[in-house]
């Protein structure tokens, strides 16, 4: 009799089985949403990367107490990103860009999760908040201004007409890109086309990074002794996009100004549009690359051979 009622005992899922069972229900429903969100063209939006990690941490809260909430929380997200780079095809980059709002959010939800403990109208009420910041960017009247611009100023060796000769050339892609811009992004590996005449083009190839770039294509709008307007003509073929993940370049302006008999100043300025939601995060991100960008295309472009 005692062996039978041994063997009629269930068993019962110890606190950390369901730890466990709960982190990968966690990892189950982000990867379902993160393809729902690509099925409905919105993995650019606030619904990635403030919605995704505030469902996900949601539902890691609901496993039974650790050591560290907050910690069971954080490490569930965090393996979330480490399995995006194989498992959700995003690059390395992304990780990178997205870890700190996806924590933030994680521990924002512990937080705010707490305070309702204690507390249940403030904290609803500061859960409610996420929803309107999640829906940014997943229509046109959600967003925020898109455009914004960024400039540079240097100062290189030559006279006006020695950078004219130059910035008429081909464009230069020996000189290695900043450290910021090796992370991961698409980098340009060939370039053909050249003058300074309006009309006269460009075409810049891109590989690695997210997805499949393609060719960068601007013509000269206008053009005088001492400057130059690039105007883009297309970002991409056949659904490739150069750099078009992150931002769409619409144009570029240079202009350059005799300091003495041996020396120009340079000034490159770049125009965008922002592609990333939330603008708050992804608006500083992309305006310090836009700065490299500018910084290089002065040293490349109107700096000596």
């Amino acid at each position: 009799m005692p062996e039978e009622d041994a063997l009629a005992t269930p068993r019962t899922i110890t606190s950390s089985q369901k730890r466990l069972l709960t982190l990968i229900a966690a990892l189950v429903i982000g990867s379902i949403a993160y393809r729902l969100l690509i099925l409905h063209h919105l993995e650019q939006t606030s619904l990635l990367f403030i919605g995704l990690p505030a469902l996900m941490a949601a539902v890691l809260t609901l496993a039974p107490p650790a050591k560290s909430f907050a910690g069971g929380v954080l490490r569930g997200i965090t393996l979330f990103l480490l399995l995006s780079g194989p498992v959700l095809g995003e690059g390395f980059i992304c990780v990178i860009m997205a870890a700190p709002i996806f924590l933030g959010v994680g521990l924002l939800i512990v937080l705010l999760i707490g305070v309702s403990e204690r507390r249940n109208t403030v904290g609803c009420c500061l859960l409610i908040l996420l929803v309107p910041m999640s829906l940014e960017g997943t229509t046109d009247t959600l967003s925020f201004n898109r455009f914004d611009r960024v400039s540079q100023t240097a100062i290189v060796p030559g006279t006006p007409e020695q950078v004219h000769d130059r910035m008429a050339q081909s464009p230069r892609l020996d000189l290695k890109l900043p450290a910021y811009l090796r992370m991961g992004f698409p980098h340009p590996t060939s370039a053909i086309g050249a003058g300074l005449t309006p009309g006269d083009f460009r075409r810049i190839h891109f590989e690695g990074g997210e997805g499949k770039p393609g060719d960068l294509v601007f013509r000269v709008a206008t053009s005088t002794p001492t400057s130059a307007r690039f105007v883009v003509e297309s970002d991409g073929c056949e659904g490739m996009h150069s750099i078009g993940h992150w931002v769409t370049l619409r144009e570029a302006e240079v202009h350059w100004t005799l300091i003495d008999t041996q020396h120009t100043q340079v000034t490159w300025q770049l125009s965008y549009e922002r592609r990333l939601d939330p603008a708050w995060y992804f608006g500083p991100w992309e305006r310090y690359a836009g700065r490299l960008a500018a910084r290089y295309l002065i040293e490349a472009n109107a700096g000596p051979q």
